[in-house]
């Protein structure tokens, strides 16, 4: 006897309806010759575009719960906003923030950075790198009387991040402004996807939980 076919995934009227407003805010402001022409500038992030959907459509805290001014939405809508997002290749730092970095934060309970993210007020990226071997150990910072140091590379949005997530060989994972930090472009084997190299001297860190 065959197998029989998995459903489709079906999307309901509120979650096509956000996958509508999406998609009309990307036509007017991210044209294929606009993604193209910001690969090859200084300018990799388009941060309007991402006002308008952090800010003006409150989606940067889309899966931050409500009592932290966030949306308290599902993973469901946050897969709609990224469908749209890659579909338009769109350069904005959503993954990164609002996804990866948000539920980092949401498993150390970390709640002003939430409310942070969720006001649009800040972006934050988890400062490990793409290119980790399957099974391999991410790249880690030193953590030396009370003080982080070391180098981490290959850091998706970096360039656009206030706070980095870095973990130290403690297995602590730590809160990072970006101004303490060097923040370096490097240049990525995806033009669209820009990364960066994250030099630690001495930057101080506020631990917000166990790696794990």
């Amino acid at each position: 006897m065959s197998a029989q076919p998995e459903p489709a995934l079906l999307y309901s009227e509120e979650e096509e309806a956000l996958r509508a407003a999406v998609r009309d805010l990307l036509t007017d402001h991210c044209d294929p010759a606009g993604v193209i022409t910001r690969t090859e500038s200084a300018a990799l992030h388009d941060l309007p575009l991402w006002k308008s959907l952090a800010d003006s459509m409150g989606l940067a805290g889309l899966l931050i719960p409500e009592e932290l001014g966030g949306q308290g939405a599902t993973h469901r809508e946050a897969a709609v906003i990224l469908e749209e997002l890659g579909r338009a290749v769109a350069p904005v730092p959503y993954l990164t923030s609002a996804v990866v970095a948000t539920e980092a934060l949401l498993a150390c309970g970390a709640e002003d950075l939430l409310s942070e993210l969720a006001a649009a007020t800040t972006v934050a990226a988890l400062a490990v790198g793409l290119h980790v071997a399957p099974g391999g150990a991410a790249a880690e910072a030193r953590l030396e009387n009370g003080v982080l140091h070391g180098e981490l590379t290959g850091i998706a949005d970096a360039s656009a991040a206030d706070v980095l997530l870095v973990p130290a060989d403690d297995g602590g994972l730590y809160a990072v402004r970006s101004a303490d930090a060097t923040v370096t472009p490097q240049v990525s084997l995806d033009s669209t996807r820009p990364v960066a190299r994250v030099s630690l001297d001495g930057v101080p860190g506020r631990r917000l939980g166990d790696t794990g």
